[in-house]
Order: C-alpha cells, then structure tokens, then sequence
C-alpha cells in the first residue's frame, strides 16, 4: 500500500478541548493593547549609555524593541509606526520615547532582542525545524503566470520549541543555501536550563549531530532516515539510531513514533504554521541584520501570544 492511499484509510482524529474557558478567556485578551506596553521601558531610557564614539544613544534597546513589537502586532510601516507610538505617547504614556522612522530603521540593523520566554519548571524537551521566509515576496498569480524573477529570494528560519510549554526557547535566521545550525540554536539556551530531549526530523540523523546531543547531555528523539544502515556501537547516537532501525523493521514507523514519542515533532510544523499565520510569510526588512531582528520580534510576539492562550486538546476517537 503507498504511503497515500495508507493515509487515505485511517481514520481522522477526534479531538476534545480540555480548558476551553481558560482559552477563550485568552484568545480575547490576545487583544488588549495595555499588555504590550510594559512601564519599565520608560524608565529604562536613562541607563542607555553611548555604545560606540559620539553622541550617545537617547532610546534603549527595550523601547526600540517595544515599538518593533507594536509594529509587528498591527502590521505598521515604519512611518506610521511612528505616527501610532506619538499618539500613545498624548493619550496614556506622556513619558513614551518614541524614535524617528529613520533612527528605526537603523537601529534594528544591530539591535539584539531579548526573546521573551517562560522559565521553564521542568526539563525542556524540544522539538526544532525550519521554514523559508519570502524577501521580495512575489505574488503567486505573478509566479504561475511569469515564473520566478531573478531577485526573488528568502531566509531560512530555525526555531527551537519546548513542546511542553509551546514557547519557542531558541531563533535563528540564515541564508537559504546555509545547513543546519543546531549549535548555535542550543548556544542561546543558558546551560543552566536542563534539556530532556532534542526532537528533528530525518536532516538531523547524523552522526554529527547526535554528538552535538550528546554533548548537551540530552536524549535524541529524531526520526530515522528511510533506507538508514545502522552505526557502530561506538558512535555517538548509535543505541538509538539502531534501536529505531531494528524497531522500524519489526513493525511500522507509525507505532515506533508512538512508543517513543518522536510524533511530538509534528508540534514544530503547527509553530510553523502558526508563526506564518499570525506575522505573514514575508520579510518587511531589506537588510540582512533587520531580517534577523524582525524573525526575533516575530518570535517574541508569538511567545506573548501562547503564554495568553494555549489550548489543550485530548484524542477522544
């Protein structure tokens, strides 16, 4: 049987929602714009010391970032991003510092945004993957019609998720033709926070990458690769990957994920696909230090909302 028509013939899921008030509660005050503007960035203006020669910096790296996630949230250009942050400063925050688009633009070529995250009470177990996110972003009436321009490209997005907690603990953004980054994704992780399990999908079944598991102290939780022979004892990753070999071999690949939790990774495609749904699929930003600004602000924002509102859903057929 192909792997369509086995899909075709299982039934689908039938899933119940546990906390439904305590989602809906969320899901409305996703839209409470009091939230978004903590006091402590108007009191943080002041401890902005100079960075480099000459006149120092009069707006901190919080409030650029503030207003960053202001326009990311309502989908504002720089120029009425700046005309919104004005208005909020006249109606409730006298005390706003609030930039010229041009000081915007400039400062999100170098700022390092603070990625917002739940500290986590028990270990992480997360589940990575990665996506494409459009510069240029060409219509796809335009693609079918014309095909592809010769300036139509993209960025190559990783993110890291605690599947426990749905908040996205790591981002990073590369170029398109650029491999994986698995270390640089768990080198802004503090060491102090402990990781249970690494999940990915078949890219990360090397033997390179399971060393850099290892070298975390955590347990991978990756699926094998098809036609995958198995590795030396002596190789890092080796219990494993045999294991689910020599498991795959025996029944299906479909209750091996079952019995070892590897189905969890499917959580960092829903991510996916929720990041795009709720901040776009394209790239406002020109430049590649902004691209990588937006990409972490996207993520803050996305954080904000899961924190609000998470639903928890139980198969019940």
């Amino acid at each position: 049987m192909r792997k369509d028509e086995r899909r075709a013939s299982e039934p689908k899921g039938v899933y119940r929602v546990r906390n439904w008030r305590e989602y809906n509660t969320g899901l409305i005050a996703r839209g409470d714009v009091t939230m978004w503007i903590d006091e402590s960035v108007l009191t943080q203006v002041s401890e902005a010391g100079p960075t480099r020669h000459g006149r120092p910096r009069v707006y901190s790296d919080a409030a650029i970032q503030m207003l960053f996630g202001l326009k990311q949230i309502f989908h504002l250009p720089l120029r009425a991003l700046q005309g919104f942050a004005f208005s909020l400063g006249k109606r409730a925050y006298p005390g706003l510092p609030v930039s010229n688009y041009k000081t915007l633009s400039h400062r999100a070529q170098t700022l390092k945004a603070v990625l917002p995250t739940q500290r986590p009470n028990a270990p992480l177990h997360l589940v990575i993957d990665n996506t494409g996110l459009k510069v240029y972003g060409e219509g796809e009436r335009k693609v079918r019609k014309h095909g592809y321009s010769k300036r139509r490209t993209w960025r190559k997005v990783h993110l890291a998720m605690d599947a426990n907690t749905g908040q996205i603990c790591a981002a990073l953004t590369t170029h398109q033709d650029e491999g994986q980054v698995l270390p640089d994704l768990l080198d802004q992780i503090p060491a102090d926070v402990v990781i249970d399990t690494i999940g990915g999908d078949g890219a990360y079944d090397t033997r390179l990458r399971h060393a850099q598991i290892a070298a975390r102290g955590a347990i991978p939780s990756i699926r094998s690769r098809d036609g995958a022979m198995p590795w030396p004892d002596n190789t890092p990753g080796a219990s494993w990957h045999n294991a689910a070999i020599a498991a795959i071999a025996k029944g299906s690949r479909r209750e091996w994920k079952q019995a070892t939790g590897c189905h969890r990774r499917s959580l960092a495609e829903t991510l996916i696909y929720r990041l795009k749904v709720l901040t776009g699929s394209c790239l406002w930003a020109r430049e590649t230090g902004s691209q990588a600004t937006e990409v972490s602000i996207r993520v803050g924002v996305l954080n904000h909302m899961v924190a609000l509102a998470r639903q928890q859903s139980v198969r019940i057929a």
